[in-house]
């Protein structure tokens, strides 16, 4: 029997829900956070076996640390971190006024740090375990009128592997995930309905399905990266198309800047004069 334990921030939907999925699936005992608690819960029920929900609010540094306790002190272990929870923020960054630029850092980036910082010790502790952060393709490259967005899954990106290098003497790893457009809710709710409404944002849906193509299945995905994590990679881009577009942009990065503006340039003529 597999007594591998993860925590999965984000895991009410999306790529959480389906991480979650594949991990119980294969055994491991998954802790589904979520900021909505119903959507967590639904996530544990489906998960079945010794999956369990827990309402989090990733921007809670006291919070991720009281449910991180509470797994290392129920389980004996934390061997899976993935730090997913994350949102969106969309529009022409001169129209994005600052609330929405500190919701995305505090979600984006102090979550993740704050995943870390409370996981990372209990792994070095024990000798072993895995932090997995998802950021993005737009954390690989420019994503114009998603810039607050692509921020801080840059940042990530340059957390995980600059972490990935201290871990490696403790055995612990460290792996980022950079997926183009996953079939998730994210994709139709981009701005938080909690603040003051953007002037102007781009269809997310059709913007990305024009600058990468169309979505890809959740669980396939899922998948995917899975077994890249269980080869311990670095950097895992799914999918196929995204790491060709990814390593054409690094070799032609002149090239994967005009594409851009050209999408740009249609998404806008959407927009109401």
């Amino acid at each position: 029997m597999n007594s591998q334990v993860s925590i999965i921030t984000g895991a009410g939907s999306g790529i959480g829900r389906a991480l979650a999925l594949a991990q119980a699936a294969r055994g491991v005992t998954v802790v589904a956070a979520d900021l909505d608690e119903a959507a967590a819960r639904g996530t544990a029920e489906a998960c079945g076996g010794g999956a369990w929900p827990s309402r989090l609010d990733v921007r809670s540094a006291a919070d991720v640390d009281a449910l991180v306790r509470e797994v290392a002190m129920r389980h004996g272990r934390i061997d899976y971190l993935f730090n997913n929870a994350g949102i969106g923020v969309g529009g022409e960054a001169f129209e994005i006024d600052r609330a929405h630029w500190d919701r995305i850092i505090d979600v984006n980036l102090r979550g993740v740090v704050n995943g870390i910082l409370a996981a990372y010790p209990v792994m070095v502790r024990q000798g072993g375990g895995h932090i997995v952060n998802t950021a993005s393709l737009a954390g690989l490259g420019p994503a114009p009128l998603l810039a607050p967005y692509a921020m801080t899954k840059h940042a990530v990106v340059g957390l995980s592997s600059s972490l990935r290098i201290e871990a490696k003497r403790y055995g612990v790893r460290v792996s980022v995930l950079c997926p183009a457009a996953i079939e998730t809710p994210l994709l139709d709710s981009m701005n938080p309905a909690d603040l003051k409404a953007v002037p102007w944002a781009p269809d997310i849906r059709r913007f990305l399905t024009n600058l990468a193509g169309p979505p890809y299945p959740a669980d396939a995905f899922a998948e995917e990266a899975l077994a890249a994590i269980a080869r311990n990679r670095a950097v895992i881009v799914i999918p196929r198309r995204a790491r060709l577009a990814w390593r054409l942009g690094r070799l032609f990065p002149g090239l994967a800047e005009k594409a851009s503006e050209k999408f740009v340039t249609i998404e806008r003529r959407h927009r109401s004069p």
